[in-house]
């Protein structure tokens, strides 16, 4: 008897706890949306303020590497401790940016 009758509860539990309403979301009873933010020209709807941005979620880029470049010396990579080379511009070695013949 007990069995029969804690399936029966829980049965009805889960559909009570599935019945929902399912439908656009509007502002409880006494409350507005949102006011218009200056310089707005379209009024705020619950769809439009539940879309995340682009900047919230950026679209994804399946580019892959094209070409590999060779990185260039950063003067800034040194180990702790040591002084920063000072950049002479006239010292850059050409001859690995210019292909040899």
């Amino acid at each position: 008897m007990k069995p029969a009758r804690t399936t029966f509860i829980i049965g009805v539990a889960m559909c009570v706890a599935g019945c929902g309403k399912v439908g656009d979301l509007e502002p409880r009873t006494g409350n507005s949306m949102p006011p218009q933010a200056y310089g707005q020209t379209t009024d705020q709807t619950a769809k439009l303020l539940t879309t995340p941005s682009v900047q919230a979620r950026p679209g994804r880029t399946d580019e892959l590497l094209k070409r590999s470049d060779r990185r260039e010396d950063d003067p800034f990579d040194i180990p702790p401790g040591q002084e920063p080379k000072p950049f002479d511009p006239e010292k850059t070695d050409s001859s690995e940016k210019t292909p040899s013949k």
